[in-house]
């Protein structure tokens, strides 16, 4: 958990949730208009969904392969 790897995937997984979830945050906004979106409630729900993917990887580093984030293991 304490490498540069571990926190990269971490990393990666947190940006790819953060992303999902803005546009979950914009697609479910009556009528999409970019000037009236609510900037702020969409970038809470991102940071949201980033927060719990990093919560979600940290918390699985004792389950799936060592000293990686992910619950699933890999044949390499």
């Amino acid at each position: 958990m304490w490498t540069w790897i571990f926190w990269n995937q971490v990393l990666e997984r947190g940006v790819k949730t953060f992303a999902q979830s803005a546009l979950l945050a914009l697609g479910a906004s009556k009528g999409f208009n970019l000037f009236t979106l609510d900037w702020k409630n969409c970038l809470g729900f991102a940071l949201g969904g980033m927060l719990l993917s990093v919560l979600t990887s940290v918390a699985s580093v004792s389950i799936g392969p060592s000293g990686s984030p992910s619950l699933v293991k890999t044949n390499q």
